[in-house]
């Protein structure tokens, strides 16, 4: 089987099967070189078979910095990327290197399926989403991690802020949440569709109170970091039929 690039560039984000989620950022410095790394992994994956039907899917979105990549991958378990680094992932890479050298790999993390999920599937006007809005929430603990329940708990506060919102504060370009928790224990991430980055900037600069649903999520003493970065969905793939 080869590798089939999807028409929308979307993952299906409720895929069943789905056991783990792959989240890794690239720098590549420019929109020129992002254009030209999102060819070169396309070509290095449609021009192979598809690893290992443990992969579901591969997406790449372009960081609206005109900087970075983000690369959200689906797996049936964590083995199965395991075992696909012993044995497809380097000659992938030095492809790629090779069409755009420097290449810098920040961050790879690992999740879970997704925890929980909201809205309302699709744009007002039935189009795709103009950007994903990637927000991760960092909290700390013993041993790094944030104690038993405490990332599903601030996930449960986020629901009740976005309920509030609904009434008092609509988030009226929001399309979609999906919230993974970090197999580490440390992160939330949330993979968020919207119809536009400018719905999202207006929704972030609202001048209304935040309420206090919110407040209790944005000040939890357990939060140590965290950032919000917007992406434009670039390439997504999967095994062919």
């Amino acid at each position: 089987m080869n590798a089939v690039a999807h028409p929308d560039a979307r993952p299906d984000l409720h895929r069943p099967g789905v056991g783990a989620v792959l989240v890794s950022t690239w720098r590549v410095g420019t929109p020129e070189r992002q254009r030209a790394a999102v060819d070169a992994i396309r070509t290095a994956w449609e021009s192979r078979a598809w690893p290992d039907l443990g992969l579901l899917s591969y997406s790449v979105l372009a960081g609206t910095d005109g900087d970075t990549l983000l690369h959200y991958s689906q797996w049936t378990e964590e083995k199965a990327y395991e075992d696909f680094v012993r044995t497809y992932r380097d000659d992938r890479n030095a492809e790629i290197d090779a069409a755009v050298p420097d290449i810098e790999r920040v961050e790879l993390r690992r999740y879970g399926p997704v925890h929980r999920s909201t809205g309302r599937g699709t744009t007002s006007t039935g189009e795709l989403p103009g950007v994903v809005v990637i927000v991760e929430a960092d909290f700390g603990g013993e041993g790094g991690g944030a104690g038993a329940g405490v990332r599903e708990e601030w996930v449960d506060h986020v629901f009740a802020a976005l309920d509030e919102d609904a009434v008092t504060r609509p988030a009226t370009g929001g399309i979609s949440g999906q919230f993974h928790l970090s197999t580490d224990g440390t992160r939330v991430l949330n993979y968020a569709e919207w119809e536009s980055e400018r719905a999202h900037e207006d929704w972030l600069t609202d001048d209304a109170p935040l309420s206090e649903a919110w407040e209790r999520v944005q000040h939890d003493p357990r939060l140590v970091g965290g950032r919000v970065r917007r992406y434009t969905p670039a390439l997504s793939l999967s095994a062919g039929v």
